[in-house]
């Protein structure tokens, strides 16, 4: 294994288990190129749904890392000058295409401790089975796009609810994002009109409090088109981290 300077993506304001685990997910393998603004790893043991990714954190550097099966079919190691240009432009010439890309927002270190030191107020509690009912209601007064947008459900592993008048408003859950990683994904829905009032700040902030109380990094992830829901993460003091892409489901190639 090749080890990569660790200037890419440490940067100091973010918490060791984020960098660690973004290190791990683009760094672990064979450096194949790297200069000041684009680094390309080989990993044979990227997962079939990610064995093409990129990263450009939030300082504009971009990382990328794929199987040597898709790096030999995109003729990568022949290559003695690479750029991110480049490497997209060779991925496209053989039909692998990526995804749109997910923003990726993290409490910075001192917005953590200022979240974890605020007396949270408002309507606001967590949610368990014995709120079926009034989840079910609020679900029906949603319309399907941004049910399926949020991917909010009583299920997850934490949810927590904002209310008016007794009634849920407001809604955000979390789940454990991989096995054995303390970073928890959540997502977050508001009723149309109901927003623009605050629901949404209070409920993902007591959420992502309570989280930190049990070990977990909460991550916010939207796509940059998203313009409401990046206003949101701000709102929240969720600080930008990078921009993630990994390979299509629609992509054409094949690796066997």
């Amino acid at each position: 294994m090749t080890n990569q300077p660790s200037r890419v993506t440490n940067t100091p304001v973010f918490s060791q288990t984020i960098t660690d685990f973004w290190r791990a997910s683009f760094l672990n393998g064979d450096v194949l190129f790297s200069d000041e603004s684009f680094t390309l790893t080989i990993n044979p043991d990227l997962d079939e749904d990610r064995r093409v990714m990129v990263l450009e954190t939030s300082d504009g550097r971009v990382i990328s890392v794929l199987t040597p099966a898709l790096a030999e079919k995109a003729g990568l190691h022949h290559l003695q000058v690479l750029s991110e240009a480049i490497f997209r432009q060779k991925l496209n010439d053989v039909g692998i295409t990526l995804h749109g890309a997910d923003y990726l927002f993290y409490f910075s270190k001192a917005d953590k401790i200022e979240l974890l030191q605020e007396n949270l107020v408002g309507d606001v509690r967590r949610l368990t089975e014995q709120d079926d009912i009034v989840f079910s209601e609020f679900q029906s007064s949603a319309s399907e796009q941004d049910l399926d947008d949020a991917q909010v459900e009583l299920d997850h592993w934490t949810v927590f609810g904002s209310f008016e008048h007794n009634r849920l408003v407001s809604a955000a859950s979390m789940y454990p994002w991989e096995d054995d990683l303390q970073i928890a994904d959540l997502g977050v829905l508001t009723l149309s009109s109901f927003r623009g009032k605050g629901h949404a700040r209070k409920v993902v902030r007591s959420l992502c409090k309570y989280a930190y109380g049990q070990g977990y990094e909460p991550q916010y992830r939207c796509q940059i088109d998203n313009d409401a829901s990046t206003l949101l993460a701000k709102a929240v003091g969720l600080t930008l981290f990078g921009k993630w892409e990994v390979i299509s489901p629609d992509s054409t190639d094949r690796e066997y």
